[in-house]
Order: C-alpha cells, then sequence, then structure tokens
C-alpha cells in the first residue's frame, strides 16, 4: 500500500503546491458541498462580488461534488458542464481542491494549474463517507435541500490527486 497523505482543510497553497497527480490523500477539516444546481449560483455570486457577503469563506478551501442525503455522500460526475463549467472562477477564488470523478477537458486542466488549484478523485464509498461526517451545516441556498450548497467537517476521507500542475492520470 502507498503512504497516505493526510492533509487538512482549509489548506496552504504550499501544501497544494506539493501533491502530484497520483497521490494517494486522506482529507480532513471544513470541506463544501455542491454539485450541477449550485455551483453556478455559487460562481455567480463570485462573478457579482456578493460572495464576501455569504457567511463562508472559500480562500484554502475544497468542494466536494456531491449533494447532502439522507443516505450519505457519493461523488458525481465533474465533467458535467454545470460543474466543470465553474471550476475556474471558484478556484480563482480560493478552493484549491475539487473533488469528485470522472476526466476532465484540458481547458478545464490548464485553469486548475493557473489558479494553483487540484482536482482529486474519490471513491464512490458511501457508507464509509458518511461515517467520517463530523457536522454538516448548510451554508447557502437551504431550498435546494439536499442540492444546497454545504459545509461538511470531516475526518479521513481517502482519494486521489487525478489533476495537479498541468499533469492528469488520465492522460499517462
Amino acid at each position: 500500500m502507498t503512504n497516505m497523505i493526510r492533509i487538512e482543510f482549509p489548506i496552504k497553497n504550499e501544501e497544494i503546491a506539493k501533491l502530484k497527480a497520483g497521490d494517494s490523500i486522506l482529507i480532513s477539516g471544513k470541506i463544501f458541498c455542491g454539485r450541477d444546481a449550485v455551483l453556478p449560483r455559487i460562481a455567480k455570486m463570485i462573478e457579482e462580488g456578493s460572495i464576501k457577503d455569504a457567511g463562508f469563506d472559500l480562500e484554502g478551501g475544497c468542494i466536494f461534488h456531491t449533494a447532502v442525503s439522507p443516505a450519505g455522500v457519493g461523488p458525481t460526475s465533474s465533467n458535467k458542464l454545470e460543474i466543470e463549467g465553474t471550476m475556474g472562477i471558484l478556484s480563482s477564488s480560493g478552493i484549491r481542491m475539487h473533488l469528485g470523478k470522472g476526466e476532465l477537458r484540458k481547458e478545464t486542466i490548464e485553469l486548475l494549474n493557473q489558479y494553483g488549484a487540484v482536482y482529486a478523485v474519490i471513491p464512490p464509498v458511501t457508507a464509509t463517507l458518511t461515517n467520517n461526517i463530523l457536522t454538516k451545516r448548510v451554508a447557502a441556498f437551504p431550498e435546494l435541500g439536499m442540492e444546497a450548497f454545504y459545509e461538511l467537517d470531516v475526518r479521513d476521507y481517502p482519494a486521489v490527486i487525478a489533476v495537479a500542475h498541468g499533469e492528469s492520470i488520465y492522460e499517462r
């Protein structure tokens, strides 16, 4: 078994800079959850400048591409237009890791590199992930129910860095 790199969110840029495509990681700390319904809304808040009044800080953050349901959490496809299309602007606003599943377009890989962000894939192990949630709260858009923008405090979420510094595990 490879060594697991433990990382804590929020994270410093220097720690992200050390990660390489293919690294196995364990994620702990505060992370955000959002997918197709909410990420375009968060991106619009960034574009309009209203994100500063939102009551949460994206700097050094991680966004897990998932909904939060009573059944638990599990990754959704990150390469959906509504999700992948927000990754650049979210990264420009401080998100340092996007967490989901699936291959990303070359343009998205370049944007992540430009803004010093990485992308990690997480195995679809909903039961395990649910057990590793310490706390959860709705951070924005509660009217979306399980599709709302959530903040979770997690312990030891397993993932693999899929894109870092312009390299992708899908292109090896």
